[in-house]
């Protein structure tokens, strides 16, 4: 299968990049916006392309022509403003389904948030986030792609252990990106996890074990 990282110089993105080409199971694409960041993907061992969120469906969907299915991991960083949350998160988002749809690829995985998918447990401090990411996952299941929602917990930047709790809804908890970006890569030919959506935090089952039985 060749996989299209959106979002390949993320933090998650670029783990996700690493393991796929070092598993050589799966040929990768990395997708990033800016010509000096193609050398760095390539050294990773995948096949860099241009392409930017804030730019045209058509181009995104140039970018993943040929490809078999496309993984989201690009976010606008906790950093950036809410404008920015929705130009990426939300229509950076978007703009890669109808891109994927483009593109003649069935195929899709969505990094979103624990939470996201209820109300009532949006945090008043990055509502606009939790909006954006429910929002872009809507639009995702409602495309007729075959989907999967993953909705880690809060990032982490230690070594992943390989152990999750993966189910439809769980109390909040948090998650090394390392352990994110395997279960990124397990899903992508797991049927278990096919128009299926889940949240995701450390825990005390083997990931390709607590995807099989979610």
């Amino acid at each position: 299968m060749k996989v299209l990282v959106v979002g390949a110089n993320g933090k998650i993105g670029r783990q996700l990049v690493k393991l796929l080409a070092e598993e050589k199971h799966h040929q990768v694409r990395a997708m990033v916006r800016k010509e000096e960041q193609m050398e760095k993907m390539k050294q990773l061992g995948a096949e860099p392309v241009l392409a930017d969120l804030s730019g045209r469906v058509q181009d995104i969907a140039e970018a993943a022509r040929g490809c078999d299915a496309v993984v989201f991991t690009a976010g606008s960083g906790g950093h950036t403003g809410a404008d920015q949350t929705i130009l990426i998160d939300l229509d950076g988002a978007v703009k890669t389904v109808e891109a994927t749809k483009l593109a003649g690829i069935d195929r899709f995985v969505m990094v979103s948030a624990i939470g996201a998918n209820k109300r009532e447990k949006w945090s008043d401090k990055i509502k606009h986030y939790h909006a954006a990411k429910y929002y872009a996952d809507e639009a995702l299941k409602a495309s007729g792609l075959n989907y999967t929602i993953v909705r880690p917990g809060a990032l982490l930047d230690s070594e992943g252990s390989g152990k999750i709790s993966a189910a439809e809804e769980l109390d909040r908890g948090s998650i090394p990106r390392a352990d994110v970006a395997q279960v990124l890569a397990v899903v992508l030919d797991e049927p278990n996890t096919y128009r299926r959506s889940f949240d995701l935090v450390s825990g005390d089952t083997a990931i390709t074990d607590a995807l099989k039985y979610l």
